[in-house]
């Protein structure tokens, strides 16, 4: 069964988002925990989440993915970034666990001029800091595009950050087709040798998500442009592909088109119709 949702508006609640999920034929759903482009979080209704809880197990939901505002940088040069990091990250798994057993997924950030290494190292400090034997969410790194100072512009980078990781059972890696198309990933051409790139190097087990996007911008050009599914510079050949990759297809898929919801219901429709299942 292919498993796939798209990114929903949680304004209007767990369980409204979930109901949403079910009307566009989708199966699961990613949402922002607070303002994406700030730090407000809305109050935590503890009988809406049990509500979205039930409609998961109902409706055999695989899991729903929580997605980390874009202001974070947990490696940034400046102090007062990081710790804003840090503690927006602290309160949003704290809040996921009224949601328990679901996945919650970050941008590494940018190193503004510090280097790669630098920024690898206080990815995972954070980390450290953060993670709790007691969660049971489980944080996944998001591939990018490499745009910018940005860490996780490659597979091995990601392998850093994980190998400084003690907890390393509460972490995962979110694929974005669009970030690593962008990144000079030719999963067009050769998506098994990526595989196995991504296998060798991170290992299969790590992957937890894959973001499912078209690129508006060819092969290595970091920048990380998302198109709609086959309307892009991956095109739909290879994107259903992925989906159909024995590796990849029991994975939970997650649209972040430029749609509405009418758009996502035809990209679902549309890959659940070219799904071998």
């Amino acid at each position: 069964m292919l498993h796939i949702g798209c990114h929903l508006s949680s304004g209007a609640g767990f369980l409204s988002m979930g109901e949403t999920a079910l009307s566009i034929g989708a199966d699961t759903f990613q949402f922002f925990t607070r303002n994406p482009r700030g730090s407000k979080a809305k109050a935590i209704d503890v009988e809406d989440a049990k509500a979205l809880m039930h409609l998961i197990k109902e409706h055999r939901f695989p899991c729903i993915l929580a997605h980390a505002p874009y202001t974070l940088n947990p490696c940034s040069a400046a102090e007062k970034t990081r710790e804003f990091a840090y503690l927006t990250m602290e309160d949003d798994l704290k809040r996921m666990e009224y949601t328990p057993g679901q996945m919650y997924n970050f941008h590494p950030g940018s190193h503004t001029g510090q280097g790669a290494e630098t920024g690898i190292e206080e990815i995972a400090a954070l980390l450290n800091a953060l993670l709790k034997t007691e969660q049971t969410t489980t944080v996944l790194l998001e591939t990018m595009s490499g745009k910018g100072s940005e860490v996780g512009r490659n597979f091995e980078e990601l392998a850093a950050i994980l190998e400084k990781v003690h907890l390393q059972e509460k972490m995962g890696i979110c694929l974005d087709t669009c970030h690593i198309w962008d990144a000079g990933y030719d999963i067009v051409n050769d998506l098994d040798g990526v595989i196995e790139h991504f296998d060798r190097v991170i290992g299969l087990p790590r992957l937890k998500a894959i973001h499912l996007n078209d690129s508006l911008n060819g092969r290595g050009s970091h920048k990380d442009r998302h198109a709609c599914i086959g309307a892009g510079q991956i095109g739909l050949e290879a994107l259903t592909k992925v989906i159909n990759h024995p590796e990849l297809k029991h994975l939970p898929f997650f649209l972040e088109t430029p749609n509405d919801l009418d758009g996502y219901k035809r990209e679902i429709a549309l890959l659940r119709s070219l799904y071998e299942g």
